[in-house]
């Protein structure tokens, strides 16, 4: 019985679907975490500069800070501000956007790293 036991349920495992999240390409994941790094050494690092919450999720076409995603790469667009903008309820100081690279490692354009348009 025990052997019947252990033979069902590796079956079950074998058989039943994987679960995990909708696979990202790594080339979206660096890219997200470039854009958001250089944003930060642009406007002066963590001490006085935090990107949107957008920023620290995954590159999927569901994320509102990725505009594009094509065969030239990958657009962001994104406000950030002071440490703890988004969480007190301040408006943001900057604004950038950002072309990196279709594999994700570098830096194409910074399009525009300003205020708030």
């Amino acid at each position: 019985m025990r052997r019947f036991a252990l033979l069902l349920a590796g079956g079950l495992l074998a058989t039943s679907p994987v679960l995990a999240q909708s696979a990202v390409p790594y080339s979206a994941v660096r890219a997200i975490n470039l854009a958001r790094n250089t944003a930060i050494q642009l406007n002066g690092g963590l001490s006085s500069y935090r990107p949107a919450q957008c920023m620290f999720a995954t590159a999927s076409t569901g994320n509102p800070c990725l505009l594009a995603n094509d065969s030239n790469g990958y657009t962001f667009r994104f406000q950030g501000g002071g440490p703890g903008w988004q969480v007190l309820n301040q408006p943001p100081t900057r604004e950038t956007e950002i072309q990196i690279s279709p594999d994700g490692r570098s830096v194409v354009q910074v399009i525009y790293n300003g205020s708030p348009r």
